[in-house]
């Protein structure tokens, strides 16, 4: 069995092709490397079981030829972090969209099973949690390149449906705050990233708005342990699933409990989101999943505590830090 990962090379795609492996199946990644990295892949390079592209989901004639030699394809390339999105708000839409279609494309013509990654994003802000998947969503005004995330990845799950109503067998999974090792130091899509970062660096830790806003982390092992599920579950297919934990925290309490565990002397400071992003961003207060679909009909169970998946992402940062 030929398992075909886009993004496979990113934080969340890397440790899927690390379980994949380690399960026996031959895979390939397809990545340009725009957020990814090959130091996440380079343990598997010669491994005969595996295979790297350095390339865009957008070059429809390569997506063509990976899907027709694979026999299940997990969608994860995309344009993420809300940053990237604001800064480069065409790219994201372009990329997240266009990829999605050619990859949903080639898989209906050769008849391949698609996982496609989505997002918590998709949500917007609405007030009504826990969200589940049936909900409605609630988004800004469409000037606001906050939303174009969330819309573009909705256009994603829409073009899913669409095919799994002619028979194609798609799942979609709504990742929530994804956390763990390999997480980008940049931040570019974790808050965790950004707060560890500060911390070990003696920085003051920059907690957006007023901190009371909440998020649910997910250990990363959780996430992956939704992913496969999704990919190996028949009557998971044609349905969307919220991966994440049904634990939320404001990110002001986030902030003291980084500084607790890495024994940072850093301060915590707030800043304003017009200071971070410019003026007309807007944020959600909460973001709490409910995850009963996914128990029931994949058998779901996130494991990893927050503060123990915490610990082992600064470990892992620590040791991963050093000159």
């Amino acid at each position: 069995m030929r398992i075909l990962v886009t993004g496979g090379a990113g934080y969340i795609g890397s440790h899927l092709v690390d379980h994949l492996l380690g399960q026996g199946y031959e895979v390939v990644v397809l990545d340009n490397l725009s957020t990814g990295k090959i130091a996440n892949i380079a343990p598997h390079l010669e491994n005969p079981r595996f295979r790297f592209v350095n390339d865009t989901v957008l070059n429809e004639a390569l997506v063509e030829e990976l899907t027709r030699s694979s026999t299940l394809v997990y969608h994860l390339a995309a344009a993420v972090g809300v940053r990237h999105i604001v800064a480069d708000p065409l790219n994201a839409v372009l990329t997240n969209v266009r990829g999605t279609e050619l990859i949903l494309h080639s898989a209906y013509k050769y008849w391949r099973k698609v996982v496609l990654a989505s997002t918590s994003e998709i949500y917007g802000k609405a007030q009504k949690v826990p969200f589940e998947e049936t909900d409605d969503r609630v988004l800004g005004a469409t000037e606001i390149h906050r939303w174009s995330y969330s819309t573009a990845k909705a256009v994603d799950e829409h073009l899913a449906f669409a095919y799994a109503d002619k028979g194609l067998p798609v799942a979609i999974v709504r990742y929530f705050n994804s956390y763990g090792e390999r997480l980008d130091p940049r931040g570019y899509g974790s808050v965790i990233a950004t707060f560890i970062r500060q911390a070990l660096a003696g920085e003051p830790i920059t907690v957006h708005g007023d901190g009371q806003q909440t998020r649910c982390f997910t250990y990363i092992s959780d996430t992956i342990q939704g992913t496969v599920l999704a990919g190996e579950s028949r009557a998971g297919e044609g349905q969307v699933f919220n991966i994440g934990s049904p634990v939320e925290i404001a990110i002001g309490e986030l902030a003291r409990l980084v500084k607790r565990l890495t024994g940072s002397a850093s301060p915590i400071v707030t800043i304003s989101y017009e200071a971070v992003y410019g003026p007309g961003f807007e944020d959600t207060r909460r973001r709490l999943p409910s995850i009963g679909r996914a128990q029931r009909v994949l058998g779901y169970s996130p494991k990893v505590s927050l503060e123990d998946g915490l610990k082992r992402t600064i470990a892992w940062w620590q040791e991963h830090s050093r000159p």
